[in-house]
C-alpha cells in the first residue's frame, strides 16, 4: 500500500543536533543536520586528509526523491577519484550545473532504512529496509523519452560520485527508482556491501547484445579477488561459464576459486604487462608475443581444452589492454569499466580487426540490470563477499590504501548508523 501524504513527511526536528555515528534518530525523524565524511576542493589529494567528519545540513528532498538512513556504506574506488580531484573535479562541475554546494559528499552504496519520500513516489515506505543502485539520470531526457537504455544517457550519472550526498553521511539522497529492497538474510554491512561492483558485473556479462554471457564461455576475470571480480566470477558460475580469475598471489587465487571461479592465473609470472614493443622493434615484439601466448596458453591448462575466452572482464586498463585482446577469441568481447592502472590503453589493431573482436565500454547499471542482480542477492544465489568491516572514521583510510593499489580480499563495508556489526538480519 502506497503511504498517505502525512506518512510521506518527515518530522523534521529544527535545529537538532546529530546523533552520534552508530545511532539514528527515530524512524521518520529527520534532524536538520547530519554528521557526515565531506571531502572539500581545498583538500584534494591523498584520500587520508581529503576525507574529514564534517557537521552538514540533512539533504532536501525533491519530488521523486527518497531519504535513507544509512545503517553501512560500501566502499568503492570511485571515491578514491573524487579525494583527489582527479580526473575530474566534482564539485566544480556541480557548481557549473547550478548546484550550490561546495563540498562532496561520496559512497555509492547503502543498505539502510527509509526515513522520508518525496510527493510524487510511490511503493517505498518510512520504514522500509532498503539498499541502493548507483545509476542516476533524468526521468525527462530525450534518449530515454526515445526508449534508449537510460545508463547511456547525456544525463546519465553514478550516485555518490557524480551527486553529492552518497552514502558516507548518516542519511544519503536517492532518486526513487534506485531504491531496492535489502535482502533480509543479509546484516547492514553485508548489504551495503557489492551492490555497485554487483550491477556494474552484471552489465558487463550480460548487457551487450551479441557477446553476452552464456553457457560453457571462458571468462577471463582480471582482479579476481576483488570486489568487482568476485562477484563477475560468481556471475559467470551462474551462467555455467568458465570464469579464470588473475591474481598476485597464491592466497587470492585460493579466494577467487571460493567464489566461483574455476582456476587461478599469477599475474606476478609474467613481465609484459603494459605498452608492448612497437611493431618496427621484431626482438621487442616477439619476446611480447611469446610472454602473452605463454599467458594464453595457462588459460587453456586450466580449462583443460585450447578455448580462448570469449569474455574479458576488465578494468586495470593500460597495464593488461593489450594483453586482453590479444587472448581473447575471435568474435569476443573485451569489456572494461575503469582503468585503475592508467587511461592510456594500447591496442594492436592487428589482432583487433582481422579477428573482429570487441573493445566494450561499460559504465554503471540500468534498473534492469540492477533489479536482476539484486534479485540473485535476495535469493541468495550471490554472496556479497564482505571482506572487511571498518569503522566510519575509517573511510579516508580504506581509500588512501585503495588508491595506492593494496589487494583488497572482496569488499569493504563501513558503519554508519549500525552501532555494531552483524546487526539487520530480519
Amino acid at each position: 500500500m502506497s503511504p498517505t501524504a502525512d506518512e510521506r513527511r518527515p518530522v523534521v526536528t529544527s535545529g537538532a543536533e546529530p546523533t552520534p555515528i552508530g545511532q539514528l534518530p527515530p524512524v521518520g525523524q529527520v534532524p536538520a543536520t547530519m554528521q557526515a565524511q565531506v571531502i572539500r576542493p581545498s583538500r584534494y589529494g591523498d584520500p587520508l586528509t581529503a576525507f574529514q567528519p564534517e557537521t552538514v545540513p540533512t539533504p532536501q528532498l525533491g519530488p521523486d526523491e527518497v531519504l535513507i538512513g544509512v545503517m553501512a556504506a560500501g566502499i568503492n574506488y570511485n571515491n578514491v577519484w573524487a579525494a583527489r580531484g582527479y580526473p575530474v573535479d566534482q564539485v566544480a562541475v556541480r557548481q557549473k550545473r547550478g548546484e550550490t554546494e561546495d563540498f562532496h559528499i561520496g559512497g555509492s552504496d547503502a543498505s539502510g532504512i527509509v526515513y522520508a519520500v518525496g510527493e510524487n513516489v510511490t511503493g517505498i515506505t518510512i520504514g522500509d529496509h532498503v539498499i541502493t543502485h548507483p545509476g542516476v539520470w533524468n526521468a525527462d531526457d530525450p534518449w530515454i523519452a526515445r526508449g534508449k537504455d537510460p545508463m547511456i544517457a547525456p544525463s546519465a550519472r553514478i550516485y555518490g560520485y557524480d551527486t553529492n550526498y552518497g552514502s558516507f553521511g548518516q542519511f544519503t539522497r536517492v532518486q526513487a527508482h534506485q531504491v531496492l529492497p535489502k535482502a533480509p538474510h543479509l546484516t547492514w554491512e553485508q548489504a551495503a556491501a557489492p551492490t555497485l561492483v554487483g550491477t556494474t558485473a552484471y552489465r558487463m556479462l550480460h548487457g551487450w547484445s551479441g557477446n553476452t554471457l552464456s553457457e560453457g564461455d571462458v571468462v577471463l576475470v582480471w582482479g579476481g579477488s576483488g570486489g568487482l571480480g568476485t562477484q563477475a566470477c560468481q556471475l559467470a558460475r551462474l551462467a555455467g561459464a568458465l570464469p579464470v580469475a588473475v591474481v598476485s598471489d597464491p592466497e587470492r587465487g585460493a579466494f577467487a576459486e571460493k567464489y566461483g571461479a574455476v582456476g587461478w592465473i599469477n599475474r606476478r609470472d609474467f613481465d609484459h604487462w603494459g605498452i608492448p614493443p612497437l611493431v618496427d622493434d621484431a626482438t621487442g615484439q616477439k619476446a611480447w608475443t611469446q610472454s602473452a601466448r605463454a599467458f594464453g596458453k595457462r588459460i587453456w591448462d586450466i580449462v583443460g581444452e585450447r578455448k580462448d575466452p570469449a569474455i574479458v572482464f576488465e578494468h586495470p586498463g593500460a597495464s593488461t589492454i593489450p594483453t586482453s585482446i590479444f587472448v581473447c577469441e575471435a568474435g569476443g568481447m573485451v569489456v572494461v569499466c575503469a582503468g585503475t592502472t592508467g587511461y592510456d590503453a594500447m591496442v594492436d589493431l592487428r589482432y583487433h580487426w582481422t579477428r573482429q573482436k570487441r573493445l566494450q565500454g561499460s559504465h554503471g547499471t540500468n534498473d534492469e540490470q540492477a533489479r536482476a542482480y539484486n534479485d540473485l542477492v535476495v535469493a541468495g544465489k550471490v554472496d556479497p563477499c564482505l571482506g572487511r568491516v571498518e569503522p566510519f572514521d575509517a573511510i579516508g583510510r580504506v581509500h588512501a590504501a585503495m588508491g595506492r593499489g593494496e589487494d583488497v580480499f572482496g569488499n569493504v563495508s563501513v558503519l554508519v548508523g549500525a552501532a555494531e556489526p552483524g546487526l539487520g538480519r530480519q
